[in-house]
């Protein structure tokens, strides 16, 4: 390297003079670039160091443009799903109706009534929307919105449990998404947990065994992302239900995912609904909203009025709050459930779609696709619900299985694109499920995979 190439190098305020960054200048900030142009001129020295050739000016100015845009690029962006994983948990669970899209945009618009009474013309409350819906749909006397499940289940024990026992099932002891445990929420919760039971066989008389005068509550976990099978037994709701009231204990039921409807009609196994663990005598009910309910992250509580009164006075409930454009996507959600459209909730929509209209779709993309001579091929495969709900329970579908010398590579090209595609490699084939692909999505699907296996196949 000689030292003539380092001094050719253009100054930083003769970049930032140049006219082809002034439009950038403008849109960013004069700040923003300058940053950008100093990482351009340090690159292209270690560069000229390593043995490199000089950069031209021009391409020191789209070495800029492109720090600028990498910096200034959302880092939240929408994707394709079509892992055929329903509920990813990883690409943001439920995907919204188009009616609860729209109430997010409404009230994200302008100003809203969030904690205003119209009719009053004075300060409201925000537990007043879609909280008396969710109370309406389930049974309960009343209900509360929180920001996920795990945050209803943590107010409820702080709320009736701190300082005091609560029993839970050592089968019940789970864990879940991002190593988060049902003990680790009864310790910060301030409840003292007391095991009962074994892990695969606890009676209702285990629970009984252990009440004492400082007993507050029995604590009920859905297992809702593993299965315990064989030689097991779980006692009724019913017979807890029975126990708690008889010696004046409050029976909390965190049932997980949130199913309003019978997940037997469609072919799964029984999910447990909040309608159903009231309905048994729980005092309380817990599940998200973002899961089987297919509606936005939320964690949803539901039960005896006084309770959730309760609740709602506890100062925590402030710390744990959900924002205007949760409570309209929730409400539009639950609106589908009481007028019984729930098929255009996307969650349901994929899980009732039928054999013939997943394989019309497959096989839409493999035309599409043999018609710029890609090779693709149409096959049975597996959807799951996924979500930490019904484990273990798959769905016939058909799949579009694109075979590829290198299958990692070209799945993390789809994912490189934009938008970013996340299909699944099965048998060193690249499969795409359309199960899990929204319909507008679909003619998105073969142009992007035309311009992955570019990439893929494309010399370093």
């Amino acid at each position: 390297m000689s030292v003539s190439a380092l001094r050719h190098l253009p100054s930083v305020d003769r970049l930032l003079h140049s006219p082809a960054l002034a439009p950038l200048i403008a849109a960013h900030g004069r700040p923003l670039v300058t940053d950008a142009v100093r990482g351009a001129l340090d690159d292209a020295r270690a560069r000229l160091q390593a043995g490199g050739s000089p950069p031209s000016e021009g391409d020191l100015l789209d070495a800029v443009r492109a720090r600028v845009d990498a910096r200034v690029a959302p880092t939240l962006v929408p994707v394709i799903n079509a892992s055929g994983v329903i509920i990813h948990t990883n690409l943001g669970r439920a995907p919204l109706s188009a009616d609860a899209r729209q109430a997010m945009l409404d009230v994200a618009l302008g100003y809203s009534n969030l904690e205003y009474d119209l009719a009053a013309g004075e300060r409201g409350s925000r537990y007043s929307h879609a909280a008396g819906l969710i109370a309406e749909l389930t049974g309960a006397e009343a209900g509360l919105i929180v920001n996920n499940n795990a945050a209803a289940v943590t107010l409820i024990l702080a709320a009736l449990g701190a300082g005091r026992e609560v029993l839970i099932a050592r089968g019940e002891l789970v864990e879940i998404g991002g190593g988060f445990r049902i003990p680790d929420v009864l310790r910060q919760s301030g409840a003292r947990l007391v095991e009962v039971g074994t892990t695969n066989r606890t009676y209702a008389r285990d629970y009984e065994a252990a009440i004492t005068p400082d007993t507050a509550a029995i604590l009920t976990v859905h297992a809702s992302n593993f299965k315990l099978v064989g030689f097991t037994h779980t006692p009724d709701r019913a017979d807890l239900a029975a126990l708690a009231h008889a010696h004046g204990l409050w029976l909390i039921d965190d049932i997980g995912s949130g199913a309003l409807v019978d997940t037997t009609a469609y072919g799964l196994a029984a999910e447990p609904t909040p309608q159903a663990s009231l309905a048994a005598g729980a005092d309380l009910v817990a599940f998200s909203g973002d899961k089987l309910l297919g509606g936005p992250q939320a964690g949803l509580i539901v039960g005896r009025r006084e309770l959730v009164e309760r609740l709602r006075r506890f100062p925590l409930t402030r710390a744990l709050r959900v924002d205007k454009l949760t409570l309209a996507a929730l409400h539009a959600t639950l609106l589908h459930y009481q007028r019984g459209d729930v098929e255009r909730i996307p969650v349901w929509a994929m899980i009732g779609a039928s054999p013939e209209t997943l394989h019309a779709r497959a096989t839409a993309w493999a035309v599409d696709l043999a018609a710029r001579s890609i090779a693709a091929a149409v096959v049975a495969a597996e959807s799951t619900v996924g979500g930490g709900a019904l484990p273990g329970e798959t769905l016939p579908t058909w799949a579009l299985a694109l075979a590829a010398t290198r299958p990692s590579e070209v799945a993390a090209q789809l994912r490189r694109g934009r938008p970013p595609i996340v299909a699944r490699i099965e048998n060193d084939r690249v499969l795409f499920d359309p199960r899990t692909v929204l319909a507008e999505q679909d003619a998105a699907v073969p142009d992007a995979i035309v311009a992955a296996l570019a990439r893929a196949t494309s010399p370093e």
